[in-house]
């Protein structure tokens, strides 16, 4: 196999822009299947789509990878998700390819999910090229399209190519280079048909071929020359400078068709072939273990020492499947290599070609290919070479949380199977955490939003057989006083034998801020005053810790009770019938009994909420928040982005991100994390206190 001939691609874009449309028309022109089937509409489903769920809702949940020949080339294909809630299977794929082919909507243009795309494009310095899909749309504009790649992405483009004929009645293009028009004729649009550019279209045809020519003049002093001298440019010469531009990562070329009706696909893999890098032309480091900022330069040559990057995994009823990318050197199939993280050898058993969801086994691989190891346990982002402590590739950027629910099996049988399925998708996707709550001891979920969350309910169920009951998680407010009440507790019990006896006097309440300083952090400030031994010094620990056991659940809802400071000034004892447990139940009785004449109140989390949106939205979405008992905290513009942060209670913030984004269009995002605890109005204090009793009746 020739490096030079491989490329290594993804396919990412806004939700519905037609990538998964498109990556079945590439295996199709490209002879991998051979009978095209549609994300919607009955059938089979796109090959891409393999999972029942994608097949069902007609969206891309994971990314799935396959690999197809086009003209003596070989192309390893990513399919990615759309949905910000599955963008870390974009960030994985994007982090481990060479090239990328960013995919825009004729009518809906630069979209939100465009943008993040874009960041994370930039983020691996990942090349593109640029595909304005949907062609056939009603309100198709591709000028409209290659603007807002300019304003919105910062991207220096052009158009290398012009539609002939528009909206439902797009036939076919002209491309700019060649100066011929290409038709797609054939029952799948597999016939490409060239002829001369239609005599209407000329004029326009030359305008734009001199804008593009202008366009790619700044990155070649020849062309330059070329265009002033009004010499005719080679294609050859334009080949070579698109190419060269694309490669620096300073120039993204735009090309026009409509995937799903079959036209414009072969030229775009032409593209691909010409303008995007093979693995020799990338240049990826690599981390020096001893020496720290250290880059080690790693070279695509099946000959020197293996490196290779575990980006993805899957486990499934065959065992894990290891999407592993090869940067050097050569793998064999019953071959140890070490895992550079936690220095173990693992044998790689199997080594497996995917497409879709289809395997191929083969005996090798080398360096610039993807491929699936079975058999190796390991993480998401680990590193493995054919040497231990040999060097790390720089991990994948894995986003926060942002949504959390609980989740229990409906019967208790089933525990151990949820156990099963909720450590295998934590282990699968880095952005699905599982926790349990300390105090509800319940088990939470967290995600990148309720989509995500509910797609992982939803294969609990299917491939688990596993019904689950899923709420919002209960907040965890906490207790607190608001006044300080003297109390004078003797508690007295005689039965057979040696009685208990204990007396406590003094006060209790909520710390000043003196008192929080003292207290060192901690949520309850003791103080000792007993003077001339009305209590035993022996007996005071024991008082302390009833009082103490008490703050775990507090009478008013059964919460922590926070913000506490007892003075224990006077008491007495009875020389026979006192003892540590008696002091200690004196404690709980009297806190039982006084802490509710504090007058307590309950509180609950706020959250620091910053919200990004376009300026458009700015009324709409800070309404919402005061309608939510937010406080804007600050609003501030930069260009048509506005950003906004608000304190708003926990409570308040479960399904924000849906309706955030409907709000906006989508374009919505926010990140929020905790700020301080803060009292609970009193008619929600009513209905919080009420509920915990109905549910301690139950």
């Amino acid at each position: 196999m020739n490096l030079k001939q491989v490329r290594n691609i993804g396919i990412s874009a806004h939700i519905d822009s037609g990538k998964t449309t498109l990556s079945e028309r590439i295996l199709f022109y490209a002879g991998r299947i051979h009978k095209i089937e549609d994300v919607r509409g009955g059938g089979d489903g796109a090959t891409m789509d393999h999972m029942e769920l994608e097949k069902e809702r007609g969206i891309t949940i994971t990314s799935a990878a396959t690999s197809v020949q086009w003209q003596d080339h070989k192309i390893n294909l990513i399919d990615t998700p759309g949905h910000v809630d599955f963008t870390v299977e974009v960030e994985r794929s994007l982090r481990v390819l060479d090239g990328a082919i960013l995919v825009l909507c004729s009518v809906g243009g630069v979209q939100s999910q465009s943008m993040t795309v874009d960041r994370q494009m930039k983020r691996y310095h990942v090349p593109r090229l640029a595909f304005i899909n949907k062609m056939d749309r009603t309100g198709a504009n591709p000028f409209s399209v290659t603007k807002q790649i300019k304003e919105k992405l910062g991207a220096d483009c052009v158009l290398m190519q012009l539609p002939i004929g528009k909206e439902e009645k797009f036939e076919g293009i002209i491309d700019l280079i060649s100066m011929k028009a290409q038709y797609f004729d054939g029952k799948n649009g597999e016939n490409v048909r060239i002829e001369e550019i239609p005599a209407a279209l000329k004029a326009d045809a030359e305008k734009h071929r001199h804008e593009m020519l202008e366009a790619l003049s700044m990155y070649s002093d020849e062309l330059m020359e070329k265009l002033l001298g009004e010499e005719e440019v080679s294609e050859e010469l334009i080949h070579d400078i698109t190419r060269h531009a694309v490669l620096e990562q300073e120039f993204t070329p735009v090309f026009l068709g409509s995937a799903f009706k079959n036209k414009g696909v072969q030229p775009l893999l032409d593209a691909v072939i010409r303008y995007l890098p093979s693995p020799p032309e990338v240049e990826n480091k690599a981390n020096d273990p001893v020496e720290e900022g250290k880059k080690i330069v790693l070279e695509s040559d099946p000959n020197k020492p293996f490196v290779g990057m575990a980006f993805k995994i899957v486990d499934d009823e065959y065992g894990q499947l290891t999407y592993t990318r090869i940067y050097q050197g050569t793998i064999k199939k019953g071959e140890g290599y070490y895992n550079q993280r936690s220095g173990k050898k693992d044998r790689f058993s199997r080594i497996v070609r995917m497409h879709a969801d289809k395997r191929e086994e083969i005996d090798s691989a080398s360096a610039g290919d993807i491929v699936a190891v079975m058999g190796i346990d390991c993480a998401s982002g680990d590193t493995y070479c054919s040497e231990p402590k040999m060097c790390s590739l720089e991990n994948i950027f894995v986003a926060a949380p942002v949504i959390k629910m609980s989740i229990q099996p409906q019967s208790r049988d089933n525990a151990d199977k949820l156990g099963k399925a909720l450590q295998r998708f934590r282990k699968e996707d880095p952005t699905f955490h599982v926790m349990t709550d300390e105090e509800t001891s319940e088990t939470v979920i967290a995600g990148m939003g309720e989509l995500h969350l509910e797609i992982y309910v939803e294969r609990i169920r299917r491939e688990y057989k596993v019904d689950v009951e899923v709420g919002a998680p209960k907040v965890s407010y906490r207790e607190s006083a608001t006044q300080t009440y003297s109390f004078d507790h003797k508690r007295k019990k005689q039965t057979g034998g040696s009685g208990q006896y204990g007396h406590v006097v003094g006060k209790m309440g909520p710390m000043s801020e003196e008192d929080k300083i003292a207290a060192n952090g901690e949520e309850f400030l003791f103080n000792d005053m007993v003077t001339g031994g009305r209590i035993p010094k022996q007996f005071i620990p024991a008082i302390e810790k009833g009082f103490r056991e008490m703050l775990v659940k507090g009478p008013v809802a059964g919460f922590p009770v926070v913000n506490m400071r007892i003075d224990l000034e006077d008491g007495s004892y009875h020389d026979v019938d006192s003892s540590e447990m008696s002091f200690k139940l004196t404690a709980h009785e009297c806190f039982r009994e006084c802490f509710l004449k504090c007058k307590p109140v309950l509180l609950e989390p706020i959250m620091l909420v910053e919200i990004e949106c376009p300026d458009t939205f700015q009324g709409s979405v800070v309404g919402n928040i005061s309608a939510k008992r937010g406080i804007i905290v600050a609003t501030d513009t930069e260009g048509k982005t506005c950003r906004i942060q608000a304190h708003v209670p926990l409570a308040e913030t479960f399904g924000y991100s849906t309706e955030l984004r409907s709000q906006t269009q989508g374009q919505g995002t926010f990140t929020m994390e905790l700020c301080k605890y803060d009292q609970v109005p009193p008619n929600i204090q009513m209905e919080i206190v009420a509920e915990r009793k109905k549910e301690d009746g139950k």
